[in-house]
């Protein structure tokens, strides 16, 4: 097993990367890294289900799709990230969060903390959550990856993943939601991020016996900022991926119903009287589910004001 540093804060960046060292590297990986604040939705989630997407924007606060499979995490200061990359003959033992999670647990215990493994794949300590983790499996190989709560902006956290009052309707896996806590209030004496993460990082390099540390070459690099061009901040993927879902939601005296399909709007009925209805419903069907597109639909409608703001409550 080989280290790989990774120094890069570029959430955008630091999933790409991950895919990218998954399908390309031959040895098995361990990788601990940093990423500015960001919202991360697993492979199969509906963004609009899980984010409080005014939010995350007025804060330009990035929401990006990992290849993952899971629920919604946060990453930003204070949190560290862990990925192990490993391969395996037997598919069927190819995925095993209890083992993946061991190393953390026997950390913490170094410190007299007793972390404990909860559930399909989570870590707590008490009744509060500190850490979830999510697998991909690429052939022989599987990726398990994890957030470590140290010393986390709980509050940004929980504004972020309180997702829309809209009632959705979907099969996309939906994220459990739970009480967490940061790590550094249960360190005595405490320690500040920098010394968590060395003690992290030289207990990972001694339990898997790994003298091998290395960074990304500039070859490597590049090829992973293509892949966040292409594709980790592409709208299709972060949005459009999302399964298809109904979309209900009441604004006074109007309420809409909406199917939308790879993030597109393709079925509309408004209840409201007039011929305000057939107007909204022939300007939205074809356009994103998204703010913007959205807003420059309604601007170009002869729409007042008024009714404008009106609507975009209902649709958004």
């Amino acid at each position: 097993m080989i280290h790989l540093i990774r120094p890069h804060k570029d959430p955008y960046f630091n999933i790409a990367a991950e895919e990218y060292v998954m399908r390309h590297y031959e040895e098995d990986v361990m990788m601990l890294w940093q990423s500015d604040a960001s919202v991360i939705i697993g492979k199969h989630q509906n963004t609009l289900a899980e984010v409080n997407l005014d939010y995350v924007h007025e804060q330009s606060i990035p929401v990006i799709r990992r290849i993952s499979g899971g629920g919604t995490v946060f990453h930003g200061p204070g949190n560290i990230n862990y990925t192990l990359i490993t391969h395996e003959k037997n598919r069927e033992r190819l995925i095993d969060f209890k083992k993946f999670s061991s190393p953390i647990i026997k950390f913490l215990a170094t410190h007299h903390i007793q972390a404990d493994f909860e559930g399909k794949n989570n870590l707590v300590i008490g009744q509060k959550k500190f850490s979830g983790n999510a697998a991909h499996v690429y052939k022989n190989r599987v990726m398990h990856h994890g957030t470590l709560l140290f010393d986390c902006q709980l509050d940004t956290l929980e504004r972020c993943i309180q997702p829309s009052v809209a009632e959705i309707r979907d099969k996309a896996v939906q994220s459990v939601r739970a009480r967490v806590g940061n790590l550094k209030e249960y360190f005595k004496p405490q320690i500040t991020f920098n010394e968590f993460q060395k003690q992290l990082t030289s207990f990972l390099l001694d339990y898997f016996n790994i003298s091998d540390s290395r960074q990304l070459t500039a070859e490597e690099k590049q090829s992973i900022k293509n892949a966040v061009d292409e594709k980790y901040r592409s709208w299709d993927w972060n949005y459009g991926y999302s399964p298809t879902y109904t979309y209900r939601k009441s604004e006074d005296d109007m309420s809409v119903s909406m199917v939308v399909k790879n993030g597109i709007i393709q079925e509309v009925s408004l209840d409201v009287q007039g011929p305000l209805k057939a107007t909204i419903e022939k300007l939205v069907i074809g356009v994103p589910h998204a703010k913007g597109p959205l807003n420059d639909s309604l601007s170009n409608s002869g729409l007042d004001d008024d009714t404008q703001r009106k609507v975009m409550r209902l649709l958004w």
